[in-house]
């Protein structure tokens, strides 16, 4: 089955991670604001039912996906934050703004990741159309945010101790 016939998110969590010891950060670009506030619906409530607590979700809004690298490395670099989940969305435009904007944030998130040694998760969306965000965000082909989210879980489980 191709991707363009299935719903992405159907992931499924450990149910022997114990998620409600871990507190969260999830950064929420405001731009394409329609889009990342279904995103982090879609991982506050992957989250919440996978176990998290409201008070171990700390949500961080920033201006744009460009600007996720250094909220997710604000997030990070606290040490009662043990996953920070990134949520963005940059649709394609007829400039080359868009590639230079999706790849620093690719590198920003992975940096920050690898810079505290702790899950930092690339929750970006880069679809040529609003069509295509919102079909990723809580649409026909699930949301990126309950994938992010499940990611997040994911590592911490995997994480050696």
């Amino acid at each position: 089955m191709s991707s363009a016939d299935k719903n992405l998110s159907d992931v499924k969590i450990s149910s022997s991670i114990d998620v409600s010891k871990f507190k969260f950060g999830i950064v929420v670009a405001e731009w394409n604001e329609q889009v990342t506030e279904s995103l982090y619906s879609g991982a506050y409530q992957t989250l919440i039912g996978a176990g998290a607590t409201r008070d171990n979700i700390e949500r961080m809004n920033v201006p744009g996906t460009f600007e996720l690298s250094l909220g997710g490395q604000w997030m990070a670099e606290r040490k009662d934050i043990d996953a920070v989940i990134c949520l963005g969305c940059v649709i394609q435009g007829e400039t080359r703004h868009f590639d230079f904007i999706c790849d620093a944030v690719a590198n920003g998130i992975t940096n920050v990741s690898l810079k505290f040694n702790k899950p930092v998760i690339f929750g970006v969306l880069t679809p040529d159309t609003m069509k295509q965000a919102l079909e990723r965000a809580g649409g026909k082909h699930g949301n990126k945010g309950d994938e992010a989210a499940a990611t997040a879980i994911k590592m911490l489980g995997v994480k050696p101790a």
